[in-house]
């Protein structure tokens, strides 16, 4: 009797086995689509907000395309001034263009996370589409913003590993060029963009978060009273030498005005005079994102060491 059953037993248990592994096959392909669904609470200035844990389509509405890009995370549309950013040219061949009121091409779009600066319009119906995220532009310094940036990626480990890493190298060519043109040489960094001109203090981008801030390199006392706190000031080509330092980082733009440029009053300005003007291309320099830095990096580190 036993040697009848027997086939019958190993009969059940071969099918038993079969449905097991069936519905391990079954879990196995639903285990992605589950992980697609799962997000993860990120502190924004507004409040905790529900994101991906792993976005796959992100917008971008204003300056932050290179942090997320830095990351590895997918970007499927982006605002005009990272379309047209030279830095960014390869990234965003295929990327298309949006602003804050393309609404219905945001929707086509199909994103799964929005971030922006804090002055967008439109916030309520874009969070109606997708998780979106705003922040203050100057709220927490550069670095930080990149950290938040991971946060809300859920990339935080690779964001602190970069800062790291960039932090170590920027301070160390600081002591470099300091030991080079002197503790007390001063260094303004200008902008001539359309008829306009800037000078900048020590957080708007346009290399003066490494020169200032990781470098430790000094701004003229004129630079200080009037742009440090607002990040900014317009000036009239004649009144550049009283802000111009002992070095002068002067962000062009293409299409900018530079008769200045030909005038005596420039033309004898000591940095001038001395070969210490050293010019950066405008188009992408007002970005502060981990790729731009690196670029501005080794811009600066080549113009003052020449390496």
């Amino acid at each position: 009797m036993k040697k009848l059953l027997l086939p019958f037993i190993l009969l059940a248990a071969l099918i038993i086995s079969a449905c097991g592994t069936d519905t391990t096959k079954e879990e196995n392909t639903a285990a992605p689509k589950e992980k697609e669904s799962e997000t993860i609470t990120y502190q924004s200035e507004n409040g905790p907000i529900e994101v991906p844990a792993d976005p796959q389509r992100v917008i971008l509405l204003s300056g932050f395309t290179g942090n997320v890009i830095s990351l590895g995370v997918n970007v499927v549309g982006v605002d005009v001034w990272s379309k047209n950013n030279p830095t960014f040219e390869k990234e965003m061949k295929d990327v298309a263009e949006v602003s804050d009121e393309d609404l219905e091409k945001i929707i086509e779009l199909e994103p799964d996370l929005i971030i922006g600066l804090s002055n967008i319009k439109n916030v309520d119906k874009l969070s109606e589409i997708a998780p979106t995220v705003t922040y203050t532009w100057g709220k927490v310094d550069y670095l930080t913003q990149h950290i938040e940036i991971g946060k809300l990626l859920n990339k935080e480990k690779e964001a602190q590993a970069w800062v790291d890493n960039f932090k170590k190298e920027a301070e160390s060519a600081g002591e470099e060029i300091r030991a080079k043109i002197g503790e007390d040489a001063t260094v303004s960094v200008m902008e001539s963009y359309g008829k306009d001109l800037y000078v900048f203090g020590s957080n708007w981008a346009r290399g003066t978060e490494i020169l200032y801030q990781a470098m430790k390199l000094k701004m003229p006392e004129k630079v200080k009273e009037v742009a440090e706190s607002s990040g900014y000031f317009t000036l009239s080509a004649e009144v550049i030498p009283e802000y111009a330092g002992d070095y002068v980082i002067l962000s062009k733009y293409s299409d900018a005005d530079t008769s200045f440029q030909e005038t005596e009053t420039y033309k004898n300005i000591p940095a001038v005079k001395n070969n210490r003007v050293f010019e950066m291309n405008g188009e992408g320099a007002s970005f502060s994102d981990p790729i731009t830095l690196e670029k501005q990096l080794e811009f600066i580190k080549k113009s003052f060491l020449g390496n």
